[in-house]
């Protein structure tokens, strides 16, 4: 059987190129990003994922994102407000009534205690004391806000940069513009136990526009048998010599169907996945096995998935891996019940959060490994009315609160032992040095070394970024 050269142009090839040429001309100047516009790899053995250079040196090289999805209480956690004790049962003076999604009514004080922590002396609340214990490596934003009190939209908007229209994730824009260390292993991981999470589900660790190359590769970590946390790593009915001639052939067959099509960015996505599942089966169930690791690391860490989440985080961490995503507590979104639910998330994961804290600076990885906490959006100071609804029965809860919350950060050239910003003597809105969601990624981007506005990506003929036309950088974070 005679191969097909790529110099030989059938009938068919020349009345496609012939007839439809100048077409394809005039549509490329329409649409940039499918023609014209887009960068495209030179060949399928490129690596998209090769360590680049960022705009100037940053201090961080990595990221490791906590994602408390649902919405943590700030004035349960990271931002006490004695006038909450003061005022509890009292209804909140008129100036303070801002829109929430549901109706809410007195003050409801705080079920936890406070306590003043390391050399700053910054008050964490008892459900955190092994973050508490490393308050001196942590920068707390108290002033955070974000546009509506709605889970999907706040998901989106903390992990994609706009609460609407498809965008690209934080670690997608990060990997597009670092690369990564490892190109055995995806430069950008999400990790959760128990399936694809609420409110947007892939949609938070998507590509958007970038190349697929650049998407969040998903992990369910409540697994723990390794053949089933990382499927198909291995394969016992092919040896590796033949394994490797079925993969040169494939790779031939792919990029002859690639040239054919003018290099499909689709086309190319999908070869680059397949390339990268072949090299993972170098490294990747080592990786994330954690049973490699001594005993005192795994007892540091505590038990079970959310400590196995954070576990993987930092193992990934030190792999190479430039952006992973740990969602810890499952679901933050307590309406009813707020004081037994935040304090059983916090007991799966606050050991395994401070462990990591300690851990990354034992192994001297914390200077540069930046690790953001936090949700979508915080809670009110004032308790939700009864509705009936599924969620809220039961009294005692909070309602979303976009106006004011707490994120922190440590590491990666972040100012330790420090307070950022403050909401009012209720915690129901920021009220001074206001961070916006664009300023936190903006921040975030200056630590890795970009200008967030000179890091586009060039997409229906206009330079997109990941604010927008927005953010400022909040310097008074950075060490």
């Amino acid at each position: 059987m005679k191969t097909k050269s790529k110099f030989f142009f059938t009938r068919r090839d020349l009345l496609c190129r012939g007839g439809m040429g100048m077409g394809a001309l005039a549509l490329a100047g329409i649409m940039g990003d499918a023609f014209g516009d887009t960068p495209h790899p030179a060949s399928s053995l490129d690596f998209p994922l090769a360590p680049k250079q960022p705009h100037f040196p940053g201090k961080a090289k990595r990221v490791i994102h906590l994602f408390l999805n649902g919405g943590p209480s700030h004035v349960d956690t990271f931002d006490p407000k004695p006038a909450l004790d003061k005022y509890h049962g009292q209804k909140l003076p008129d100036s303070m009534h801002l829109i929430t999604e549901r109706r809410t009514g007195t003050v409801m004080r705080s079920p936890f205690k406070f306590q003043r922590y390391g050399k700053s002396g910054i008050e964490v609340s008892e459900i955190f004391s092994h973050v508490g214990e490393c308050i001196d490596d942590v920068a707390v934003i108290r002033s955070m806000q974000t546009d509506v009190p709605n889970h999907l939209p706040s998901c989106l908007m903390m992990n994609c940069g706009d609460a609407r229209l498809i965008r690209p994730s934080v670690g997608s824009w990060v990997t597009y513009g670092l690369g990564s260390e490892n190109q055995n292993l995806p430069g950008f991981v999400a990790i959760r136990p128990g399936g694809y999470p609420n409110n947007g589900g892939a949609q938070n660790f998507r590509a958007g526009f970038l190349p697929g190359a650049y998407q969040g590769t998903y992990i369910d970590s409540k697994y723990t048998e390794i053949e089933r946390l990382v499927e198909n790593t291995t394969n016992q009915r092919v040896s590796s010599a033949d394994q490797q001639q079925q993969l040169e052939l494939l790779r031939e067959l792919n990029e002859s169907h690639r040239r054919e099509r003018d290099r499909n960015v689709q086309i190319d996505a999908r070869i680059q996945s397949f390339e990268l599942a072949s090299r993972m089966q170098l490294e990747a169930t080592e990786a994330f096995d954690i049973s490699r690791e001594p005993e005192s690391i795994r007892k540091m860490y505590g038990e079970g998935a959310e400590a196995r989440t954070v576990l993987i985080a930092r193992r990934l961490a030190e792999r190479g891996v430039r952006f992973v995503q740990a969602w810890v507590g499952n679901d933050w979104d307590h309406h009813q019940n707020l004081e037994e639910g935040h304090r059983g998330l916090a007991r799966k994961c606050d050991q395994a959060i401070g462990a990591l804290l300690k851990d990354l600076k034992q192994r001297n990885m914390l200077d540069d490994t930046l690790v953001i906490w936090g949700g979508e959006f915080g809670r009110t100071p004032t308790v939700e009315v009864v509705m009936g609804l599924p969620n809220n029965t039961r009294g005692n809860g909070r309602d979303h609160n976009h106006h004011g919350f707490t994120m922190w950060m440590a590491g990666g050239g972040v100012k330790g032992g420090y307070v950022h910003g403050a909401t009012d003597e209720f915690g129901f809105q920021a009220v001074e040095q206001k961070v916006h969601v664009h300023d936190l990624h903006a921040t975030i981007l200056h630590l890795l070394g970009f200008d967030h506005t000179k890091l586009t990506y060039r997409h229906a003929s206009r330079d997109f970024r990941l604010t927008d036309v927005y953010g400022e950088v909040v310097h008074e974070l950075i060490a």
